[in-house]
């Protein structure tokens, strides 16, 4: 069975899928993720008239793998902890995943730490995106990595 698995990204990861420097996602579980081996297909605004296909050769799913993201209110960072496949990441870890995730200075601008005017870190942006679409606390999902087709 040749099943296909669509992931959407919000339009300021859209450039980003699409010149494949964004090879990964972070999702809620659902029933069914796209699987290693497997062709995902990237889009952006789907169930919108804005519909369209990010990446026009499906890339190959590569890895799915358990990750839990902690976010506080307290922590100067918002990100305080990132856990992918039970194993902690740790300080420059941590901005190297929130890089990969999308979340660079350079794509997200570089809004300033509140009160301390030190400038923002891919880690940052991540922690302000993640505080406004789910939420502060505890999230437990999947990683979802891909590779495109040679």
């Amino acid at each position: 069975e040749t099943l296909m698995v669509a992931y959407s990204f919000a339009p300021v990861f859209a450039p980003q899928v699409a010149a494949l420097t964004k090879r990964q996602t972070v999702r809620a579980d659902r029933k069914r993720h796209a699987r290693p081996g497997e062709h995902v297909q990237l889009y952006a605004g789907m169930r919108t008239i804005y519909c369209r296909k990010l990446v026009p050769i499906d890339p190959t799913c590569s890895l799915v793998t358990p990750i839990v993201i902690e976010t506080s209110a307290t922590a100067d960072e918002i990100v305080q902890r990132i856990e992918v496949s039970g194993i902690p990441l740790y300080g420059g870890e941590i901005e190297m995943f929130a890089r990969n995730d999308g979340f660079a200075v350079e794509h997200f601008g570089d809004d300033r730490f509140p009160h301390t005017g030190r400038r923002a870190t891919a880690r940052w942006n991540m922690g302000r995106f993640w505080e406004k679409t789910h939420g502060l606390g505890l999230f437990a999902g999947v990683l979802i990595m891909w590779e495109p087709v040679a």
